[in-house]
């Protein structure tokens, strides 16, 4: 049975850079946008099936599947993705009172987290000010443990629900903060490809109003004011060694601004590399290379890599 039949409303031959901040890419083989948690499990059992058994007649790959979300912190090949790409789109997201002075916020996967923020905001709870443009969903953010300004997801997240997947099998399973084993932009969903993110649990504190908005405000600015916003990127494209600044080391290896075809070391910040139009991922891969070989060559700091790679 061919995959169309098996899960109505998938569609092929689908750019993946109009999917990412990046705005770099190919095509996927097949797009699925999963909006509810059924939808999601169908599709991940649909190409379970499927892989890995064969194609029908004259397509004989196997399927492997790849769960989108917000699409930052990304770096899509240009060659593109031989498979199913499934784009979470669960956006439940609600406020339960527990007491005077804390508040949940049960939020699904594919919620974009300042959608949160605004929520949060409206609401005079405080704990998420840091987050505030901060592009990406919660399951994202989750998975990981996205940061800013000294504070991270590890710090609001009481529980997270994910779905463990297990040949054609999908289980719903539930991780206490403690579970989730978080550490800086890690956890363990991060490093389990078997564990899908579907919810969490937020915990928030009742906050003053004007506190919250004058926090937000001052972080938004500091981002506006410090990061290459008007160009299309994955974000941070490294990770902060222990005792540096990412971007410092680029910066003093002095490749700020370096440019290779379409894309470059942004001046402003220069942890973020930029897609000036028409940039390729091969090009971004050629900076990333040169910026890991110089790191290492003048500071013997070996660079580890914050986003993301598909495949």
């Amino acid at each position: 049975m061919r995959i169309e039949k098996l899960l109505p409303g998938i569609k092929k031959n689908v750019s993946l850079k109009n999917y990412t901040t990046f705005k770099i890419g190919g095509l996927a083989k097949y797009f699925f946008v999963a909006k509810n948690k059924t939808e999601l499990i169908e599709a991940i059992k649909t190409a379970k099936k499927l892989n890995p058994s064969p194609f029908p007649k004259g397509d004989r790959v196997k399927l492997p599947f790849f769960i989108l979300g917000g699409g930052s912190n990304l770096l899509v090949s240009d060659a593109g993705f031989n498979g199913l790409v499934i784009k979470i789109k669960n956006k439940k997201l609600k406020i339960k009172n527990t007491n005077k002075k804390l508040k949940i916020i049960e939020v699904e996967s594919g919620v974009l987290l300042n959608q949160v923020v605004d929520l949060a905001l409206q609401n005079n709870l405080t704990g998420l000010e840091w987050a505030v443009g901060i592009p990406g969903t919660v399951g994202g953010a989750v998975w990981g443990n996205a940061g800013a300004f000294n504070k991270s997801m590890k710090d609001v997240v009481k529980s997270v629900e994910a779905l463990e997947v297990k040949n054609e099998k999908c289980k719903v399973k539930n991780f206490k903060n403690r579970d989730c084993r978080f550490g800086y932009r890690d956890s363990i969903f991060k490093h389990n490809k078997n564990l899908i993110i579907l919810s969490a649990v937020l915990q928030l504190k009742k906050g003053k109003k004007k506190e919250i908005e004058n926090k937000v405000k001052e972080n938004l600015n500091y981002r506006k004011e410090r990061q290459p916003l008007n160009f299309p990127s994955a974000g941070s494209i490294f990770k902060n060694p222990p005792g540096f600044f990412a971007g410092e080391l680029v910066e003093r290896c002095g490749l700020k601004g370096k440019k290779i075809g379409n894309v470059k070391i942004s001046e402003i910040h220069s942890n973020f590399i930029v897609n000036l139009g028409r940039g390729t991922a091969k090009d971004v891969m050629r900076l990333i290379k040169i910026i890991k070989n110089k790191v290492k060559k003048k500071f013997g700091v070996v660079l580890e890599e914050e986003i993301q790679y598909l495949p």
